[in-house]
């Protein structure tokens, strides 16, 4: 299995990395921004002509949500054009992509879990860019997986688990907002999650390409989430003191890009085909040191 994937130092491209480097039957070249830049589609080629992937995993995305609403051409041509040039050029090697996507692109208004076949509607620049990625991936290459996954969490990078803890150290108080309920996603179960449908892809399996929802369970406001961390963090003596928490509402912590107030992903899909069960959050941070650093 010769595996490329872009958006290495991200999230969900650290764990793939870390991930594939114990897959004994993986090629894998991991490439960051400054490795490939996605939106150059000659540099897309040619790399990928070079490298000759059986799977390309693309983990790049612009996800800046607020800033994505001043930096429109940015946004798109990270998750539009680049999602494009990298399933041309899977289409071109008979590779078959990886692609993720996000919660972002439905309104959030939906009561009940949002499935694949759910109309799309979404509300901020960031959301319009990712679902025209997925538009662009869907048109350039058949052999397509599209990973919808919301809420990422990991030790490395800027997510929520890491702020709250750092905003623990710092305040006696927060408000966190408690009108907004997702699955937490732990991106190294992101990554086992690709990982396996890459491997079944290499290994020539009957793979049902198209559209799959994965995220973490149970579901839960920002504010629960919080609550459940800090608890873990007395717990761990992570934390010296914690923070006394009060739920408020979106109303009341205005942002430039509307979030959804449902960010709830239905996950019997990708169990059903691929056995992949949603993601267990709680379980992912059984151990909060590795989020402190």
């Amino acid at each position: 299995m010769r595996v490329l994937i872009t958006g290495s130092k991200g999230q969900v491209g650290h764990c793939l990395t870390e991930q594939l480097r114990n897959h004994t039957d993986a090629q894998v070249l991991a490439l960051d921004s400054k490795g490939l830049d996605i939106t150059d589609q000659s540099a897309v080629q040619a790399t990928v002509n070079k490298f000759k992937p059986s799977i390309i995993i693309n983990a790049a995305a612009y996800t800046a949500v607020d800033r994505a609403e001043n930096k429109v051409e940015l946004a798109y041509a990270i998750n539009r054009a680049g999602a494009k040039y990298l399933a041309e050029a899977a289409k071109n090697v008979d590779a078959a992509i990886l692609h993720i996507s996000t919660d972002y692109v439905f309104s959030g208004d939906k009561i009940g879990l949002y499935e694949e076949t759910d109309i799309t509607d979404p509300q901020s620049v960031y959301g319009k860019s990712k679902l025209a990625g997925e538009q662009a991936v869907i048109k350039a290459c058949d052999k397509h997986i599209i990973l919808r996954t919301a809420w990422v969490f990991a030790e490395l990078g800027n997510n929520f688990v890491k702020t709250m803890l750092r905003l623990g150290k710092e305040r006696d108080q927060l408000s966190i907002v408690g009108d907004q309920v997702g699955g937490p996603t732990y991106a190294g179960d992101i990554a086992s999650a690709l990982i396996g449908i890459a491997t079944g892809i290499d290994n020539n399996e009957s793979v049902k390409y198209g559209l799959y929802h994965f995220s973490g369970f149970p579901h839960v406001s920002w504010f629960e989430f919080a609550q459940e961390i800090f608890k873990k963090a007395k717990e761990q003596n992570v934390l010296d003191n914690i923070p006394a928490l009060t739920a408020i509402t979106t109303a009341e912590y205005p942002t430039p890009a509307k979030r959804p107030a449902n960010s709830t992903l239905a996950t019997n899909k990708i169990t059903d085909t691929f056995a992949i069960e949603a993601s267990d959050w709680k379980l992912a941070i059984r151990h909060l040191e590795p989020y402190t650093k």
